[in-house]
């Protein structure tokens, strides 16, 4: 059976088509927020199959994978690359109304130019036909993201990382530009067992010794200075609860003195650690002129037993649902009161919570940025039509879509810059709709200004790349 992914996918009025023709389909992806693998850009990896770059490390198939009954040696345990992917064809045909199983269809024909429905049945000449595209120098992975226009890719890193492979692709000669991302969340978890540990990598990093909470801020201003110097534009906060209680620096600083002698801190204690903390980075951030992404309200490993056995980011995560608005204007506030509050993306997991965001980021704009403060894309287990959809009207309806930043991928696989066409053929049905219904009018420059700006300008712009 032919794929049912024809040139009208996901466009269904005049309006759509021309948009999505005519501008959004060749403009280059600026992905700003991804977790894919830089030593493997810095090696120019070939993969050896489809299942290496399709199912390795990709918690959602895993996660549809277990909804449909296959068994864990199929998923992440140590079966033929082969049979993980006979797995994965077993259960496309039950993913109908999933995001994946669009995404399966459009990478095969995007990147293999298959046009075979993806099933059991046409799964062993799939792997075949794939692999030995897949092979080939057309195929390694600098040209994956040359081939499908990628003009940035902005990665996730500890402070701690030597940034070593981005040193070194920052002197090829390659069509796209890797920025690392400042991701310190285990230098906020002070409650986590691993915290301390962490603390020694930072000295090791540093080549300093933490002392204190000085030394501490110290060797993360440091990190923060070294990251700039090696092109990062960014950082990134995994945020399960989102926090605020105000502290002075020498409270903070006996906080910090308590959990090196291995004492135990109060729910309130390491609230104001987290706080002066953040605030203290998103400070740095701004003098920087990074943008500052928060990440708000998932609810991580819920399966004790599979995290004991898999660890985390293996598909155990689901949706919190804490209530976010007062702290979160608490900790945006502290930052704006000294005008230090830096370019800020806002996310949550939560859809519940996209009036909030779309309203709060409205409270700390710019006349120097437009829409310096963002209701960021949707996220994770909003990455649906429905989930776009609601994310774009929220903004539309409260704040100011025209200067939205667009999508970003989230992935760690290679093959997952499809998903931007997705994004892109969804925002523009969603604006020849709004025409169509006689809410905005026909005029195709406006329109295209709007397309053009939130699928690629907007973001170049935001990101200063």
């Amino acid at each position: 059976m032919k794929t049912f992914i024809t040139d009208d996918f996901l466009l269904y009025n005049e309006t759509a088509r021309e948009l999505y023709n005519n501008t959004a389909k060749n403009l280059p992806i600026i992905d700003y927020h991804n977790h894919l693998n830089q030593y493997e850009m810095l090696e120019d990896k070939n993969f050896e199959n489809l299942s290496q770059v399709w199912l390795g490390g990709d918690h959602y198939k895993w996660r549809g994978m277990r909804a449909n009954g296959i068994s864990e040696e199929y998923i992440t345990g140590n079966k033929s690359d082969y049979d993980k992917f006979l797995a994965w064809a077993k259960t496309i045909p039950n993913t109908i109304g999933n995001p994946l199983y669009h995404w399966t269809h459009l990478e095969l024909l995007r990147y293999f130019d298959i046009v075979e429905v993806f099933n059991e049945e046409s799964a062993p000449a799939i792997w075949e036909e794939a692999n030995a595209k897949l092979r080939s120098p057309e195929m390694s992975v600098r040209n994956l993201l040359k081939n499908k226009n990628v003009e940035f890719v902005g990665t996730t890193d500890d402070p701690t990382d030597d940034l070593k492979a981005h040193e070194d692709l920052a002197k090829e000669d390659i069509d796209f530009t890797v920025s690392p991302s400042f991701r310190p969340d285990n230098g906020l978890g002070i409650e986590k067992e691993g915290f301390l540990t962490w603390v020694e990598k930072l000295e090791q990093a540093t080549n300093t010794s933490i002392e204190s909470y000085d030394d501490f801020l110290s060797a993360l201003e440091q990190r923060v200075n070294y990251f700039d110097e090696r092109g990062c534009r960014s950082s990134d906060h995994g945020i399960n609860v989102i926090f605020f209680e105000n502290a002075t620096k020498n409270e903070v600083s006996a906080i910090f003195a308590k959990r090196q002698k291995g004492e135990a801190l109060s729910e309130k204690e390491v609230e104001q650690f987290k706080t002066y903390t953040l605030v203290t980075l998103g400070e740095w951030y701004a003098e920087k002129g990074w943008v500052m992404q928060l990440h708000i309200n998932p609810l991580r490993n819920n399966s004790t037993r599979m995290f004991k056995l898999l660890g985390p980011d293996s598909g155990f995560d689901s949706i919190g649902d804490r209530l976010l608005a007062d702290k979160l204007s608490g900790l945006l506030n502290a930052m704006d009161f000294n005008d230090k509050l830096p370019k800020t993306v806002l996310y949550s997991l939560n859809s519940r919570d996209n009036n909030v965001l779309a309203a709060m980021a409205g409270n700390f704009q710019s006349d120097e940025v437009p829409g310096k403060v963002q209701f960021g894309t949707a996220w994770w287990f909003n990455d649906t039509i429905d989930g776009m959809e609601d994310q774009m009207k929220t903004l539309a309806n409260i704040g100011l879509i025209s200067n939205f930043i667009g999508m970003l991928t989230d992935s760690r696989s290679f093959l997952s810059f499809p998903r931007h066409e997705y994004f892109r053929r969804i925002l523009c049905n969603l604006l020849g709709t709004w025409v169509e219904q006689g809410k905005a009018p026909k005029d195709m420059k406006l329109l295209e200004t709007y397309v053009r700006n939130i699928c690629y300008e907007n973001a170049k712009r935001y990101f200063a790349i």
